[in-house]
């Protein structure tokens, strides 16, 4: 297990602190177990958007149709 040592401004912690009590309880280890779960849900949201560009970028490609009717994505688009 990881230590990580941060400083943030004093009313995101006040929230935080308080929304972990909140949503967890008071028992021994609620706020690494609630860090952890920010951590892991902002890894995920930067991993989708990751994802995301990338099948755009693939959707931007023009790409060869073989012997369709048409040659390029495009063609089909501006009907």
């Amino acid at each position: 297990m990881g230590t990580i040592t941060i400083c943030i401004d004093d009313e995101t912690e006040r929230r935080f602190r308080q929304l972990a009590r909140e949503t967890l309880g008071e028992k021994k280890g609620y706020l690494g177990k609630a860090t952890t779960e920010a951590i892991e849900y902002w890894i995920r949201e930067r991993q989708q958007e990751a994802i995301a560009e990338r099948a755009l970028d693939l959707l931007k490609k023009e790409r060869h149709l073989g012997k369709h009717l048409y040659k390029t994505r495009q063609d089909i688009h501006d009907r």
